[in-house]
């Protein structure tokens, strides 16, 4: 189960994109703008290909606010989508 430490702060996020995986999950965090709002974009996909590389049926997206409680509720969404798209095919 992914929690808050295992991922850096919305500082990096800003700058670039944070990449990372969890036994068999890749996830992505990306700053988005919508309607001139800041957005938390978390993109999903499950292993061994990188984002690119996915076809973009494997992959799963949500917005959330970009702020601490955002956060959270993302890393709630990942972890509740874990065997979901772990195991598509």
């Amino acid at each position: 189960m992914l929690t808050r430490a295992d991922l850096l702060s919305l500082n990096f996020v800003k700058k670039e994109d944070y990449t990372g995986s969890y036994q068999g999950l890749r996830y992505m965090l990306h700053q988005a703008t919508v309607e001139d709002e800041k957005k938390l974009q978390v993109y999903i996909w499950p292993e061994p290909f990188g984002f690119e590389a996915t076809p973009e049926e494997k992959k799963l997206s949500e917005l959330f606010p970009f702020s601490e409680d955002g956060m959270t509720q993302a890393i709630d969404w990942m972890n509740e989508r874990y065997e979901l798209v772990r195991f598509r095919e």
